[in-house]
């Protein structure tokens, strides 16, 4: 059981399949924090139901904001020293979690950053694929980070980058956000190969190519703002 690890996971009408991901994470994970970012279903039951930490978020202010808050919140249990970032939709595994853990514990790296293209993607349509590649290289060139995979939500990383990072982009831009971070933090970063399941539940909910337009367009306006 990992008692020095907070999971922490942005949950908006995720109530079909929260209270699994959370009952599977318990597992092998002693702290489970889950925002309920203005969810309009049942989520918040279920992730009480489940034994998770549950913060609520009174409306829907993004993924982004929703990291940002677990992670504070998480700062301030006393056990914690390492954090995880994790879907609720149950596509990542938690294996690899575990994984990034005990390589960021031999103190190398300060964040652990999973990609699928260096493992594996099960159930993948090629057209997220095609977006998922446009957003690697609109990425890799706007952010000064070089990666294979860089909307990938499953990371890991140390107190100094719990600390420190400071994300402002309330929505998906904030995984390019993190990225220029990153870079301008100096982190010690490095990738790992992960495997990305998805499910018909996780596939109904796939990021939209007009999404990925707005992305890019909040990550250039960021930039030219500065």
């Amino acid at each position: 059981m990992n008692r020095d690890t907070a999971i922490i996971i942005p949950v908006y009408n995720e109530g079909k399949v929260i209270r699994g991901v959370i009952s599977d994470l318990l597992k092998h994970f002693a702290h489970i924090i889950c925002v309920n970012d203005g969810s309009k279903d049942n989520s918040a039951d279920e992730i009480m139901a489940a034994g998770a930490m549950l913060v609520n978020h009174p409306i829907n202010m993004g993924q982004g904001a929703a990291l940002q808050t677990g992670i504070e919140f998480a700062r301030e249990l006393p056990a914690v020293k390492y954090y995880v970032t994790f879907d609720a939709d149950g596509q990542h595994r938690i294996a690899d979690a575990k994984q990034m853990i005990k390589l960021l514990k031999k103190g190398d790296h300060d964040i652990i950053l999973g990609s699928r293209f260096l493992g594996e993607t099960i159930g993948m349509k090629k057209s997220k694929e095609a977006v998922l590649k446009l957003a690697i290289q609109f990425s890799n060139i706007t952010s000064g980070v070089k990666l294979t995979d860089t909307h990938n939500g499953l990371r890991a990383f140390n107190q100094h980058v719990a600390e420190t990072m400071q994300i402002t982009m309330p929505d998906m831009a904030h995984a390019s956000e993190i990225l220029e971070i990153i870079s301008k933090q100096k982190y010690r970063y490095v990738e790992i190969p992960v495997v990305i399941e998805y499910s018909d539940y996780s596939r109904g909910k796939g990021q939209t190519l007009i999404n990925a337009v707005n992305i890019g367009f909040d990550t250039l306006l960021r930039k030219v703002s500065k």
